[in-house]
């Protein structure tokens, strides 16, 4: 009997494979399960529909990312802030504060999450943050922190 997996089955396959299972097996585990349907002929037809929708999607949101990367590449963005003597300021500027920031200054919209980001910014001057814009697409952000009432 062929099926065609929905879900990962360990020792049997990933989700989408079309895998040889014994009648019982299929039958009685799997189908019922919802694990597995059959492979016919319109069932693999409406997968590979599927996976091609899937794919169109994943490209398109690679292609966007690709964009706003080529976008925030040269970007500096400006944060004033409060400092004290020697440059520190008081409190800091933190992801939720650069997702801000884009939003304000380049007019894009980003995940907090995706601002990789390993401590607070503490101090004035310029910093490099990292933007992960999707798995394979991460982008390096320009932020410059100046003090409040200086130009």
């Amino acid at each position: 009997m062929r099926v065609i997996l929905l879900d990962d089955v360990p020792g049997l396959g990933v989700k989408g494979a079309v895998v040889k299972v014994a009648e019982g097996y299929g039958r009685n585990y799997l189908l019922p399960r919802k694990l597995a349907i059959l492979a016919t002929d319109s069932n693999l037809r409406s997968m590979e529909m599927v996976r091609q929708a899937r794919q169109t999607r994943v490209d398109r949101e690679l292609a966007e990312a690709e964009r706003l990367a080529r976008l925030l590449k040269d970007r500096r963005l400006v944060f004033k802030a409060r400092a004290g003597e020697g440059g520190r300021l008081f409190g800091s500027i933190t992801a939720k504060d650069i997702t801000e920031g884009l939003q304000a200054q380049a007019r894009v919209t980003v995940d907090k999450k995706r601002v990789e980001l390993r401590d607070p910014v503490r101090t004035l001057g310029q910093h490099e943050v990292d933007v992960r814009l999707h798995p394979k697409v991460t982008v390096t952000v320009k932020i410059e922190v100046t003090a409040e009432g200086r130009e």
